[in-house]
């Protein structure tokens, strides 16, 4: 009898092997771990004869579609503790059991790198770097200099865990912190000391603005090119959520016409952000290649559930945080 095939997906930080045990897996299976991202037909090669699947993350959606083409699929697990690209119904009609592993210190990585982004954007520490390293000192034209947050207004759409987390630091900081999200009130706002206005007051009066929504019919795209004319020339606007809460294409338009001045984002409509994609080309831009959740600790969790899970249904034990769904 054929060993049970594993085949780990887009594990782009080439991780799991590094970070997990693999051992006792390797003795009873083949495993296969692809690094870089498959679509199409090459993804569907990848999986055809697997009976189990990894995927990190969302990175690529798994469709009753895509399901169709896996006869062999007999278990799949993810990384985090959701996968809004998961087909869970389509699973379940197959009567495969999902599982998933816990996630980790992200809400406190995405916080960091929140902050990293607007103190990196504010200070320009971009084109010093880069001016540094061409042999330059200062530059030879008049031009903006690095901006001070303290007593500056900081407006937050969205004060979940991690936009709570980005609030206390801009008060830590000096800041006026300022929020509102669709189910946001003043009293929810005041708990964590901060104000709830409206967003277009938000969008008109806040230097710094940062994004922490959940991506739901109401709020896909809900900076558009409108709301995106709302901002000050010269604030910054920062995404560490998802990316679908901007509209892409308006937010390039509107960055081109200096409103917002600046925006520093990592995460895009399509990733990798492909060679040709515009934000690469604008000069006022901050860009990182999703790195909120990308630390070492995270990933550490990732691996060792994946194994733990993975351990537990080769030995035909039950499934290791299954993900309930309905069919």
């Amino acid at each position: 009898m054929s060993r049970p095939h594993i085949v780990v997906l887009d594990d782009t930080e080439r991780a799991m092997r590094r970070l997990g045990d693999w051992t006792r897996i390797d003795t009873q299976a083949e495993v296969t771990i692809h690094h870089a991202p498959l679509t199409g037909v090459a993804l569907v090669d990848a999986l055809k004869n697997a009976d189990a699947i990894v995927l990190m993350r969302d990175r690529t959606p798994f469709t009753a579609e895509l399901l169709a083409q896996l006869p062999k699929l007999r278990y799949l697990v993810f990384t985090g503790t959701r996968n809004a690209k998961l087909d869970l119904a389509a699973l379940a009609g197959r009567g495969i059991p999902v599982s998933h592993t816990e996630f980790g210190p992200s809400k406190d990585s995405t916080c960091e790198l929140t902050w990293t982004l607007i103190l990196a954007a504010t200070k320009q520490l971009a084109s010093h770097t880069a001016r540094l390293k061409a042999g330059a000192w200062r530059g030879e034209l008049s031009e903006a200099l690095p901006c001070t947050l303290a007593g500056q207004r900081l407006g937050l759409i969205g004060l979940g865990e991690i936009g709570g987390r980005v609030a206390k630091v801009g008060k830590a900081l000096g800041m006026e912190v300022v929020t509102w999200s669709p189910r946001m009130t003043a009293e929810r706002a005041a708990e964590q000391g901060v104000a709830f206005v409206p967003l277009d007051e938000l969008l008109a009066t806040s230097p710094v603005v940062s994004l922490h929504l959940v991506v739901l019919e109401t709020t896909r795209h809900l900076l558009n090119a409108a709301r995106l004319a709302l901002m000050q020339p010269g604030s910054l606007l920062v995404n560490t959520s998802r990316s679908e809460l901007i509209d892409t294409a308006g937010l390039v338009q509107a960055l081109r016409q200096g409103r917002p001045g600046f925006a520093a984002l990592d995460v895009f409509d399509v990733e990798p952000l492909p060679a040709d994609d515009p934000l690469r080309g604008l000069p006022n831009v901050l860009l990182t290649p999703h790195l909120g959740f990308v630390t070492e600790p995270v990933f550490q969790r990732f691996a060792s559930g994946v194994t733990e899970c993975l351990q537990a249904w080769l030995a035909g034990a039950a499934p290791i945080r299954p993900v309930p769904v309905k069919t």
